[in-house]
């Protein structure tokens, strides 16, 4: 119990050594005067006004919305995208069809929806939610036909063999062999979706972080730049760390894909 404690702690304490030296080059560099403040302000500036929008409210505000589109983004693209790229991926006529459109648009950026995304919809829920879909939907559609479609034949053939059934072969051997590819890009995607959803907010919204670092740049407002900027990375690290990562790990170990030791 206690070697597991122990082992823990040093993981932890390896993962925010960086952050810490960071923390200590930004503090040196900003006491040397290397930079004007309104350039780089000091760390405990930084805290205070993160303490003070923590206080007022205004932070939560624009943690909550911001979390809350990627949340909807989520719900509405994970499920159809998985779903699609298992249906056309189990069609062997079908899928080689659909993978280069499919390919061509995980290549395009969210973003490069954007200036459509206004036109289309105006300003708001809407825009940020057409922009999210695509970055998210994409990436996770063309990750599961890829992993459909890379599952050997063989092990098809085996399962019939044995004298499985169709049911047998989409649950037993295709869908646990393309779960790697699904996992992964589910997380891949709530990354890109990060970054996306930060630059709609800044042009098609009125709330959120990325409208909160927008409007603080027209004020020349820096230390509330890197409190938005420090959000942002702390939140998706909790996601990643503390949700994407365990159920990532378990996934492949609950269809035997890797062993828990490695």
């Amino acid at each position: 119990m206690m070697g597991g404690w122990l082992a823990s702690l040093l993981a932890v304490g390896r993962g925010a050594l960086p952050f810490a030296l960071i923390l200590i080059a930004w503090a040196l560099a900003t006491r040397a005067g290397v930079l004007p403040a309104i350039f780089l302000p000091p760390p405990g500036d930084v805290a205070r006004t993160a303490w003070q929008m923590f206080q007022d409210g205004s932070l939560w505000i624009n943690i909550g919305a911001s979390v809350g589109r990627v949340l909807v983004s989520l719900v509405i693209s994970v499920p159809l995208a998985v779903g699609l790229g298992i249906f056309v991926g189990l069609r062997r006529r079908l899928s080689p069809v659909v993978e280069p459109i499919a390919g061509f648009f995980n290549a395009l950026s969210g973003i490069a929806w954007l200036p459509l995304a206004v036109t289309w919809f105006g300003l708001g829920w809407v825009s940020v939610t057409f922009i999210m879909f695509n970055t998210i939907f994409f990436l996770v559609f063309y990750n599961t036909l890829v992993g459909i479609r890379t599952v050997p034949l063989i092990f098809e053939h085996a399962i019939r063999t044995l004298g499985g059934s169709r049911r047998h072969i989409i649950f037993q051997v295709l869908i646990p062999g393309a779960m790697p590819n699904i996992v992964t890009s589910i997380r891949m995607s709530i990354g890109f979706g990060w970054r996306a959803l930060i630059a709609a907010e800044m042009i098609a919204t009125s709330t959120g972080l990325g409208f909160m670092i927008y409007n603080a740049s027209n004020f020349h407002q820096t230390d509330t730049i890197l409190v938005g900027i420090v959000t942002i990375g702390i939140l998706w690290l909790l996601t990643d760390r503390l949700v994407l990562q365990p159920i990532e790990r378990w996934t492949v170990e609950r269809w035997g894909l890797v062993s828990s030791a490695s």
